[in-house]
């Protein structure tokens, strides 16, 4: 007999994350970690997003042993000084102008609990992203229409500030904060994928 198909759910309450974990055309019901977004005295960016990401499924996976819980987190860096979500608009402000003509990295780790299952893996994603020049009218213009305080850096590459983007060097979805190929493959290597519940299987 196969096992009984895995309940996915993804322990975040982004936006962006639960409409590209939707392209899988996965089932996952959505139910947001409280795990301070803090960092440790003199921690990396890479050590950091990969001990959230698992401290965010962790604390989700153990009210829900029996699923398959997903969590995340995004940071990004310049020149090795991690840049997180601005408290306000003067903040946003000042991030996207150090932001602007340099080459920044946005890096994403996402975790994966099952404890039925004995399964606890992480992966992680490093996309390379180089902003125009940019001027006053287009930082305000963008704030005026957009403020970005739930986002790492004060943008967002899949609205306005998109036009900001003069390179990419990596996965796209992964700025967006979630690395949509990386995490199928993780899926389909562990072996998880064909026990996950599929939305035309319900």
């Amino acid at each position: 007999m196969s096992p009984a198909p895995l309940q996915m759910i993804l322990a975040s309450a982004s936006p962006r994350r639960k409409t590209l974990l939707g392209r899988l055309g996965l089932a996952f019901d959505v139910l947001p970690a409280d795990v301070p977004e803090e960092l440790e005295p003199l921690e990396e960016a890479d050590h950091a997003v990969l001990r959230l990401a698992r401290a965010k499924a962790a604390a989700v996976s153990r009210r829900q042993p029996d699923s398959l819980v997903v969590g995340a987190d995004t940071m990004v860096l310049l020149d090795g000084r991690i840049m997180g979500k601005p408290a306000d608009a003067a903040e946003a402000a000042e991030m996207l102008g150090s932001l602007s003509g340099r080459t920044h990295l946005v890096l994403t780790a996402v975790a994966l609990e099952c404890p039925r299952r004995g399964h606890s893996t992480a992966i992680s994603e490093t996309t390379a992203v180089t902003f125009h020049e940019l001027d006053r009218e287009d930082i305000d213009f963008y704030l005026a229409g957009s403020l970005p305080l739930d986002k790492a850096g004060a943008y967002g590459i899949q609205d306005f500030s998109g036009v900001f983007v003069s390179r990419i060097e990596g996965c796209y979805h992964n700025v967006m904060g979630f690395p949509l190929a990386h995490f199928h493959r993780h899926l389909k290597a562990t072996g998880l994928w064909p026990d996950i519940h599929k939305i035309n299987n319900l």
